[in-house]
């Protein structure tokens, strides 16, 4: 079976086609800026890249073209849609309701829509997606695979927020958690690489990119992460600030006369690894300051690494224990001097990083020395896959 897998953003498409048969990417692609008048379809087929400009307004027109280019001849692909099996949409927030993958039917759609205030810049586009999907695909299965299902497995005592619980009861505000797809993934992938069963490993994997998270896994089971209610909380990131002191907000607007707007520009897009270093957005580059002695780069990224170590220590005490440290996403996996600052906090633990091992980018690997307590890998991240899975296993029960 060929599944096409969907990941629809605020003004993006990213998809890829898998073949089920061989757990095989065939093909993957991401459409940008829908709705603007330059969309470009970038296309990667075996290796090989192309661009396609295509103007797409919505969602219908850019699903209907990648469907179109999915079965050219010259791609040897698909010769019709009738080859496509089942559709994986991932969908950011699914809230308290799922806490696992579901096939999509109207009443699935009506409670991701209920969500939306919890997901205001992603989950409308999910729908959107979804709709477009169907029109295109009216006779296709498909299935919803949730950012936050991975999490739903946390105790109250992790999710729960020290405010009135009226907040809670009445909007539900607490802890959800994000790139579960990725924990999940990591989680699995390592303990198949270490030949353990999932069920028996405390695994902390931390997935480092322009959105940043941390996850503590017991036995297979998310029971802490670091983003919150919105994947605003937690680590410093590319453009979000992470954890501050809640007082920040209200000084800040007071001072600068700033509205909700202002401040949540601010703490999402303008803070984080391009707030204080003042240089880029882009770790590359950072890097590159903090190696030619840019003190500002410096403080960014010892700081980052400083408050990810934090994080491992808290979450070591809340697994009681560690077996393996996974870094993930695209800093993660290629981050060598990222890797380096955040172990050296972690040698107290008996956690302890090969130097020469670690000079990796990419690949899978075991970077820890044969006398660590714990063993540390590198996972690069395949949530695509993931979606493919889930989607299988629920059209083929």
């Amino acid at each position: 079976m060929k599944i096409l897998v969907l990941n629809c953003g605020s003004s993006s498409l990213k998809f890829q086609l898998i073949n089920m048969d061989t757990n095989e990417r065939m093909a993957k692609g991401n459409f940008e800026r829908i709705g603007g008048m330059k969309t470009t379809l970038k296309l990667n087929i075996n290796g090989n890249k192309e661009e396609l400009l295509h103007i797409a307004r919505d969602y219908d027109e850019a699903i209907s073209f990648v469907l179109e280019v999915l079965q050219k001849p010259e791609y040897n692909l698909i010769s019709s849609l009738d080859e496509i099996g089942a559709v994986g949409h991932r969908i950011v927030h699914g809230g308290e309701m799922f806490s696992e993958s579901v096939v999509i039917n109207d009443e699935v759609i009506r409670e991701i829509e209920k969500c939306i205030d919890l997901a205001p810049l992603h989950n409308p586009a999910g729908v959107a997606g979804i709709r477009a999907a169907k029109n295109a695909l009216p006779n296709v299965p498909m299935v919803a695979v949730f950012d936050t299902a991975f999490h739903q497995t946390m105790p109250a005592k992790a999710y729960v927020y020290q405010i009135p619980y009226r907040y809670y009861t009445s909007y539900k505000i607490r802890k959800y958690g994000f790139h579960g797809t990725s924990h999940r993934y990591v989680d699995q992938r390592v303990a198949e690489l270490i030949g353990e069963n999932k069920e028996n490993l405390k695994v902390i994997n931390c997935h480092l990119g322009q959105g940043a998270s941390i996850c503590a896994i017991d036995g297979g089971k998310s029971i802490d992460t670091s983003m919150g209610l919105t994947p605003l909380a937690g680590i410093p990131m590319a453009t979000r600030c992470g954890d501050i002191d809640p007082a920040i907000i209200p000084y800040i607007m007071k001072r600068d006369n700033l509205g909700p707007e202002d401040i949540e520009e601010i703490l999402n897009k303008q803070s984080g690894a391009w707030g204080v270093s003042g240089v880029s957005l882009d770790y590359k580059d950072i890097e590159d300051g903090y190696n030619m002695g840019d003190q500002r780069s410096i403080l960014t990224l010892e700081s980052q690494a400083y408050k990810i170590a934090q994080y491992i220590g808290q979450y070591v005490i809340s697994l009681g224990g560690l077996d393996v440290l996974t870094f993930a996403g695209g800093v993660g996996e290629n981050g060598i001097e990222t890797r380096e600052r955040i172990c050296k906090y972690l040698e107290p633990f008996g956690v302890k990083l090969d130097l020469e091992a670690n000079k990796t980018r990419g690949k899978e690997k075991c970077i820890s020395t044969d006398d660590s307590k714990a063993k540390i890998y590198i996972i690069p991240t395949n949530e695509e896959l993931i979606i493919a899975k889930d989607t299988y296993e629920l059209v083929t029960k």
